[in-house]
């Protein structure tokens, strides 16, 4: 209240006493532009988590966003982007009524200092501040005399694991007396096995691939946010030693598999890290799956995946192997969950209404119970012990306010096949300790990390009065754990393996390093973040980098012999300065980082960040012809619509930009010419003519499936400047998309175009 007070207050004495200076309004107007963005984005985040702006949001934000299920977002988040416009416009006006009248300096003062307290006091800036904080280490730390490295491996492993987490799935769900008959089929299963009553949940491990770290790696999931830099590791926590690295050591092949895609928040990353070499996702089970259009918002629903994960398991175990299978539920998603078509419990009353969040909580359990049962049914079991947990507690669902009003708990329960076991275990544990519990069931340690084995162990949540505080004492000692180096001297690129490596840290590519005194600053190409180029337009004139990437994007402004290249070259250097590029020829190729003195020139700057700014379209380079893998077009276009992005083959006509190709060149064509293409057709268009118009003059292609090239001659008296391609039949389709993206209007695709005048 005290903040809106302040706002209110700041906007009032502006606009009613402090006259017109566009330099205060413009600070003004964006100290309390920043206001509203913090406290939406606050809104915004609490919708999600329940807790504001925390590691979550953070996390997930600069990591992989591919895959998520964000249909049931999108109308809330258009009436927030109006709702902004509209504020933002009504600010300004009411901030320029006194627009004629003469400046006055104290209350313009006033109204800043009153719209820079409203920030400081909102509670988004307070999050935003201690999150910032949190990342840096105040005073001796005793992490290291609680964090323990396990052993590689198992003596003697004779057990198979199926691991489920349960998406959201907490133990709250499964009190009988609070929820009555929500849950009966999946509290029956727990109810014969060990359930552990009191998994707390910890900062760190409050959402998917959080908990999923701590009850794998005993370990709460921060990471460093400046520069993004978490979403460009090709591997994640690379030197922890974590459950998947010791089953496979052991001789397990582990195997994962979920109906959302593998790549939403670096979930593909953080397995294959960690022992996981057969992973299943969205993309990888529609081809496996009986009805691939059966899906919801995040993928595929549950019946449909742990069907599939039941068919696995027979498969494995008839094949005699030791491995690893772990799983993990969509259906029960935050906002309210997903209600799969072979449910019997479709719906659930709460409250005096049905309610969608305990619905899906109804159906989901069924599913997993259904999975039990088959697997205890089978032959196998004896060889198998089943886990069942939550990932984290449920998010800011429409049962949220119901769980909030109890003791909410992790669900954690085992059902062992060779030593069938019903216990209630009480002790007071957290997700840190799943791993290390498992890991003792299995005939390996009884720690991971900061995890012990609630069979055998102490738990840190009970060693510890207040363990949520000293989890967040430790963060910048976990951050240190992704051992980000802060010196470079050489680096190694495998194009195979798509990897840039360095001081012993791996990167995705493409990748721009930007290198200070004691620190490397390592910057992604992500969903999310700005390509490269426009990042490292950002730079000081003077600062170091290293950027790898496609040779067009970095040779136009510094090594014209490349600059049509696709290959793989690095560029290295200063802005200021004039950096150099080399190509990269080789599979796996090692340099070393030496950075020569030189004169820093500001007026090469200017031009290297106006090159670096440029629109893809806007691009021109020497060539004669039109060469449709490369952004841009030859220096002899004026302009040209219709055309898609450039892919690694050439680029397709995309009529949702317009409804035919057009190429307009800057000087009129000659009188007599061969149109040369090299293209191909998509979909209906394939065997179909294509008509092709130069001024009046018209004439037709046809196209197969494959790039092939074709000659057209052309008389032009007009001496028109326009090239018209217009395919007959566009087809909206997904081919070659980027994943989130809308489908594209496919028409012809072009390799090559060139105009070669008659002699």
């Amino acid at each position: 209240m005290l903040s809106i007070v302040l706002f209110v207050a700041a906007i009032a004495v502006y606009a009613a006493k402090a006259g017109r200076n566009i330099w205060w309004f413009s600070v003004i107007l964006f100290i309390l532009g920043l206001y509203i963005v913090l406290n939406v984005t606050f809104v915004a985040s609490n919708y999600f988590t329940g807790e504001g702006i925390n590691d979550a949001v953070l996390y997930t934000l600069t990591s992989s966003m591919t895959g998520a299920g964000i249909g049931k977002y999108i109308l809330p988040g258009v009436g927030v982007f109006v709702a902004l416009v509209a504020v933002f416009g009504a600010l300004t006006w009411v901030l320029r009524r006194r627009k004629g009248y003469p400046h006055h300096f104290g209350y313009s003062l006033l109204a800043l200092v009153l719209a820079l307290a409203s920030v400081d006091a909102s509670p988004a800036f307070r999050q935003v501040a201690e999150l910032v904080k949190s990342q840096t280490r105040s005073g001796d730390s005793d992490f290291a005399v609680y964090y323990q490295v396990p052993q590689g491996g198992i003596k003697n492993p004779k057990l198979n694991l199926v691991y489920i987490y349960g998406e959201s799935l907490e133990r709250t769900y499964f009190e009988p007396e609070l929820f009555p008959d929500l849950a009966p089929e999946l509290t029956g299963l727990k109810n014969e096995g060990i359930d552990f009553s009191h998994t707390m949940q910890l900062p760190g491990t409050d959402y998917t691939i959080a908990g999923m770290v701590a009850s794998q790696c005993g370990i709460p999931l921060f990471a460093p946010f400046e520069g993004n830099s978490s979403a460009s590791l090709s591997s994640f926590f690379p030197k922890n030693i974590c459950l998947g690295d010791i089953l496979k050591a052991s001789g397990y092949e582990n195997y994962f598999m979920q109906g959302a895609d593998l790549r939403f928040a670096g979930k593909d990353v953080f397995l294959q890290s960690h022992g996981f070499d057969h992973m299943y996702g969205a993309q990888e089970l529609k081809t496996m799956v009986a009805d691939p259009q059966y899906r919801n918002n995040w993928g595929f629903y549950d019946d449909t995946v742990l069907d599939e994960v039941f068919e696995k398991y027979v498969e494995l175990s008839k094949a005699n192997k030791r491995f690893s299978l772990f799983t993990l539920t969509v259906d029960t998603h935050h906002p309210d969950g997903f209600i799969s078509k072979t449910c019997k419990r479709r719906s659930y009353n709460f409250d005096g209404k049905e309610n969608q969040s305990f619905s899906a909580v109804a159906c989901s359990q069924e599913h997993i119970a259904a999975l039990i049962e088959k697997i205890k049914a089978s032959p196998y079991f004896k060889n198998t012990v089943i886990v069942v947990s939550s990932d984290h507690l449920a998010m800011n669902n429409t049962a949220y306010k119901y769980l909030n009003q109890h003791e909410r708990n992790n669900l954690f329960f085992i059902l062992r096949g060779d030593k069938p076991q019903a216990d209630l275990v009480p002790v007071k544990r957290s997700t840190l300790d799943n791993g290390a519990t498992v890991l003792d069931v299995l005939g390996g340690d009884n720690y991971l990390g900061l995890g012990r084995s609630s069979l055998s162990g102490q738990s840190i949540a009970s060693v510890f009065l207040n363990v949520k505080e000293k989890v967040m004492e430790w963060k910048p000692d976990v951050i240190d754990l992704w051992n980000f180096p802060k010196t470079i001297t050489q680096y190694e690129i495998d194009q195979k393996k798509n990897t840039f490596s360095y001081s012993g840290a791996h990167f995705k590519m493409p990748l721009l390093l930007r290198i200070l005194d004691k620190k490397i600053e390592p910057l992604p190409e992500s969903e999310y973040s700005a390509p490269l180029r426009y990042q490292l337009a950002d730079f000081k004139e003077n600062d170091k980098f290293i950027w790898v990437d496609r040779c067009f994007k970095m040779a136009r402004l510094w090594d014209s012999k490349l600059a049509l290249s696709t290959g793989l070259c690095v560029a290295q250097g200063q802005m200021g300065g004039q950096p150099t590029v080399r190509l990269i020829e080789q599979q796996q190729e090692q340099h070393a980082v030496e950075f020569a003195r030189q004169d820093i020139d500001k007026t090469r700057f200017k031009k290297n960040v106006a090159l670096l700014k440029v629109d893809e379209n806007a691009i021109r380079y020497q060539a004669d012809s039109f060469i449709f893998n490369v952004p841009g077009a030859p220096d002899n276009v004026k302009e040209f619509s219709g055309i898609s992005r450039p892919e690694e083959w050439g680029r397709w006509s995309n009529a949702n930009l317009a409804p035919e190709v057009k190429i307009e060149y800057a000087e009129p064509l000659p009188e007599k010419f061969d149109l040369v293409i090299t293209a191909k057709a998509f979909g209906p268009n394939i065997g179909q003519p294509v008509p092709v118009k130069v001024g009046n003059q018209q004439q037709t292609l046809t196209l197969g499936e494959e790039l092939s090239t074709t000659t057209l001659h052309f008389d032009n008296p007009e001496r028109s400047h326009l090239l018209e391609i217009i395919p007959p039949q566009p087809k909206l389709s997904n081919e070659g998309n980027i994943l989130g993206h809308e489908p594209r209007k496919l028409g012809i695709g072009m390799e090559d175009i060139k105009v070669v005048p008659a002699t």
